[in-house]
């Protein structure tokens, strides 16, 4: 069983870098899980500066709505995959039209499945619940629903860092 660690924080606090930052120094073969889908110019040219970032090589998967399947599938072959982020992957689930217990189920076979293989993990999430109310009813969801999921990710990870402008803050170990 891999030791899953999971790694919270706002936006632009830190977290993917705090990631790649643990991962290197991990020795073994390494996967990259994105589930961020290119839908724009600008997300297209963020994305591609998240490449340039990670070590060559690393193996990048792109998966952005069936994270178990992947992991089923590649689990046996890494010594550590990182999924970054969460949160990306829970909303493109929820744009999806699935309802937010069929995403909790998925969140939880995703668990399920990185506690079953060798490997380690980490995953990388937003903490979106600091901020105001949001205005909309779908966004509102969007908030409770990832809420809720990060609360079960983190009882379920054998550690958790919190990012603060680019510094870690162990709060589970």
């Amino acid at each position: 069983m891999g030791k899953i660690t999971f790694i919270l924080g706002g936006a632009r606090s830190g977290k993917s870098s705090y990631a790649i930052r643990l991962a290197k120094k991990f020795e073994g073969k390494i996967a990259f899980v994105a589930t961020c889908p290119p839908l724009d110019e600008e997300m297209k040219m963020r994305i591609e500066i998240h490449k340039r970032d990670r070590p060559f090589h690393w193996h990048t998967f792109e998966e952005f709505k069936d994270l178990s399947t992947l992991l089923k599938k590649i689990g046996s072959e890494f010594d550590l995959i990182i999924i970054d982020c969460l949160t990306l992957f829970t909303s493109n689930l929820l744009l999806e039209g699935l309802a937010d217990k069929e995403i909790e189920d998925r969140i939880d076979k995703l668990l399920r499945i990185l506690k079953s293989i060798k490997c380690d993990s980490i995953i990388v999430s937003n903490e979106v619940g600091l901020g105001i109310v949001p205005e909309d009813r779908l966004a509102r969801r969007f908030r409770d629903l990832a809420g809720k999921i990060n609360q079960s990710v983190a009882k379920q990870s054998d550690e958790v860092f919190f990012m603060f402008s680019g510094f870690p803050l162990r709060i589970k170990e």
